[in-house]
Formats: C-alpha cells, sequence, structure tokens
C-alpha cells in the first residue's frame, strides 16, 4: 500500500484536496469516483518521486522536443497510447527523460489522463506544452497537439540557441574587460602612487578624474568583499520576490516597458497565444475551453488576465476583439485582423498566420538588438580602460605643464 495525494472537484465545481492509501491509482481514482468526486490529479507522496523531481530540471528542450514528435509519429502509424510509451522508452538513451516517460507510462496505464501524467513533471514540461496536450486529448488531435507542440520547442531551442551562440563573444569580452580594469585598478595604478604623492606634497592637487579613480580603488579593496556579499544576498532575496504572485506580475509587466526588448518579449507573448489559440479552434475546440486553455500558454500574467476577461465577455455575446482591445495590451495591428477575421468567420486560420508573422518579425528584431550587443560592449570596456589611462596620465601632462 502507498499514500497517493490527490486533488479533485465536487459536484459544485468546489476544488479539494486530500490523501488516500491504496495500492495503485486506479485504486484511488475507484474511489474518488465512490466519492462523488471528479479527479484531476492523483501523485504517488512517495520520496522517490521528489528525488525524480529534482533530476527533471537537467532534461533540455530539445530532447523534449524530439520525444513528443516521435511520440506523435507512434500513435499516428496505429500504435496504442501504452505501446507508443514503451517503444519511446526504449528508444530514450536520456536517464532522466527514459524515467520521466515510463511514470507517463505507468500512470497513464493506471488509468489517469495522460495531460495529468504530463502536468506531474513541470520541470521538463511547460504550462504551453501541458496545455496544448490536454486540449489535444479532449479534443480528440493528441497527435497533431503533441507535433505541433513539439515542433514550437524545436524552434524555441533553436533560437535559444543562436542567441546563445550570439552572447558568447560579447560575454567574454565583459569578463576579460572586467579582469583587465580590476588588473590595473589592483597592479598598475600603484606604480603611480610616487608620482600622486610628489604632486600632494608640493601642493599640487591631483586632477579630478585622478582623484576618483584613486577613490574608487581604495572602496574596492577595502570593501569589495563586502560589496560582493550585499549583491549577492540582494540578488537572492530579490529572486524569492519574484517568485511571488506580486512579483511575477511585477516583473512580467516590467518585462514588456523594457525599451527595445519589451516590444520583442510582448510580440512573443502575443504569438503564442494566437498559435495556441488557432490551433485550438482549428481542431474544433470551443472558444471559451479554448481562451481557458490559451490564456496559461502566454507566459505573461498580465495577457493572461487580458485573456480570462475577454473570455468572460465573449460568454456574455461579445466578439472577441473588443475587450481584447479594450486591455491595451495586444498590438493594434493584431487587433486589427483578429476584428476583420471574426467578421469574415476565419478567426482560427488568421490567428496562425498572425502567429507566424510575428515570429518571424520578433526573430529579425531580436537579431538585430544581438548584434547591437558586440558594439555596445566594446564602447563599454574602451571606455572603461580609457578613463583609466586618462586620470593616470593627466598629472604627468600637469606636471610636464608647470
Amino acid at each position: 500500500m502507498s499514500d497517493f495525494v490527490y486533488t479533485a472537484r465536487n459536484a459544485a465545481g468546489s476544488e479539494i484536496t486530500g490523501k488516500l492509501t491504496a495500492n495503485n491509482r486506479r485504486e484511488v481514482l475507484d474511489s474518488l469516483h465512490r466519492l462523488g468526486l471528479f479527479p484531476v490529479t492523483v501523485a504517488s507522496a512517495a520520496k522517490n518521486e521528489i528525488k525524480l523531481d529534482f533530476l527533471q530540471r537537467k532534461v533540455s528542450g530539445t530532447l523534449v522536443s524530439a520525444a513528443l514528435i516521435q511520440l506523435a509519429d507512434l500513435l499516428e502509424n496505429g500504435v496504442p497510447v501504452l505501446g507508443a510509451f514503451q517503444v519511446l522508452s526504449k528508444q530514450t538513451a536520456h536517464p532522466v527523460l527514459k524515467n520521466v516517460i515510463d511514470d507517463i507510462y505507468k500512470r497513464v496505464a493506471e488509468g489517469e489522463a495522460i495531460d495529468n501524467a504530463f502536468a506531474v513533471h513541470r520541470n521538463i514540461f511547460d504550462d504551453l506544452t501541458i496545455s496544448i496536450i490536454r486540449a489535444g486529448a479532449e479534443g480528440a488531435f493528441l497527435e497533431d497537439a503533441l507535433r505541433r507542440t513539439g515542433r514550437f520547442l524545436e524552434q524555441q531551442a533553436e533560437l535559444k540557441g543562436k542567441i546563445v551562440g550570439a552572447l558568447i563573444y560579447p560575454a567574454i569580452l565583459l569578463i576579460v574587460g572586467i579582469a583587465v580594469v580590476l588588473v590595473m585598478l589592483i597592479f598598475f595604478v600603484p606604480k603611480f602612487q610616487p608620482l600622486f604623492d610628489q604632486m600632494t606634497s608640493r601642493g599640487q592637487p591631483l586632477p579630478l578624474p585622478t582623484q576618483s579613480l584613486l577613490w574608487g580603488r581604495e572602496i574596492l579593496l577595502q570593501y569589495g568583499l563586502y560589496i560582493a556579499g550585499f549583491l549577492a544576498a540582494a540578488a537572492i532575496y530579490l529572486r524569492m520576490q519574484l517568485a511571488t504572485a506580486w512579483g511575477i506580475r511585477f516583473c512580467d509587466r516590467l518585462k514588456i516597458q523594457l525599451p527595445l526588448l519589451g516590444e520583442i518579449l510582448l510580440n512573443g507573448a502575443v504569438a503564442r497565444l494566437c498559435r495556441v489559440l488557432g490551433t485550438l479552434l482549428e481542431n474544433g475546440v470551443p472558444i471559451l475551453r479554448s481562451l481557458e486553455i490559451s490564456s496559461q500558454s502566454t507566459g505573461n500574467i498580465l495577457l493572461a488576465d487580458a485573456v480570462k476577461r475577454s473570455a468572460e465577455s465573449v460568454s456574455s455575446g461579445q466578439p472577441l476583439s473588443k475587450p481584447l482591445s479594450e486591455a491595451g495590451i495586444v498590438p493594434h495591428q493584431v487587433m486589427a485582423m483578429i476584428s476583420i477575421a471574426e467578421e469574415s468567420n476565419t478567426l482560427e486560420t488568421v490567428l496562425v498566420n498572425v502567429a507566424d508573422s510575428i515570429e518571424r518579425t520578433s526573430a529579425r528584431k531580436l537579431d538585430t538588438l544581438v548584434r547591437l550587443i558586440e558594439p555596445l560592449m566594446l564602447l563599454v570596456m574602451g571606455g572603461a580602460v580609457f578613463y583609466i589611462i586618462l586620470s593616470l596620465m593627466l598629472p604627468i601632462f600637469n606636471m610636464e605643464g608647470g
């Protein structure tokens, strides 16, 4: 017998959580049904599953994408769901991902819904993936949902790889620049100290840049460790605050207000919304359910709130474009296309096309932004080195002039 933690809903729709002891998940599901409850999630409370969640963090998006696409291929070729997971497990070399697939297989075999089985492993499968799989399972287009999700994750992984590759050189420049500045401050500046002492003994004041350089070096040597510790503690505290509901909302608002980058991040969230919503509508999922699922896939809580408010308006008979436009977060050109699509009853097709267009535009803007970082880093590092050299040379020029 094992302990199982469950989340379920009663006849009134209220969410209930609790713990049951049973031989397997099937018995837990049967017990919940006898109690008149509708199970949402059923998970083992065993410690080995906690260990598995810890290991899940090491699986890359590329591996997850390949596994989802391969699972879709197996299902499309007539392999039963349980058989598909068995084949996928045998062909998966990554040990952590293999354990996750085995766990999903076990849960599905015991009667748990496939989307709930995926949702247990949120360290591997994000909200977008789980939302699309849930819609696919509900709308009987699971294979298409898995394939679309896999391709989307593949595109995201490629984009992330390009960004990381483009940022390697600027990162090296930053590290080298900081190292050069520290070496000059710690070892090179003291060579000029006798000259500075000679000038001050004659009553000749040091130039302001030189004074500021020496002042900064003194603070660095005396309080550098304290400053580093304070910054580390502040970073940990900030990270903890940003994990709260208030912090997530503040961070999402700040991200879309950043110059240059904010527009790219907002467009990315809107593109995810359009793609998921369009895909769900194309496969016959009702619009209210589609809005509920797609709101979980935006990656921005402000946009998600706007979609939820739109769902409330749509349920009262209003068109989708009106409440979304009133939210003021979706770009005007996107709202114009959605409005026209609603009038022509082509909303699902237009949404997918809008997502493609936004993603192409955002990719170009992001590539341009990344390319601007390299010369900017060169200017910053060059400016810092130039300031140090100028601060050291000004006293010599003043002595020669005197």
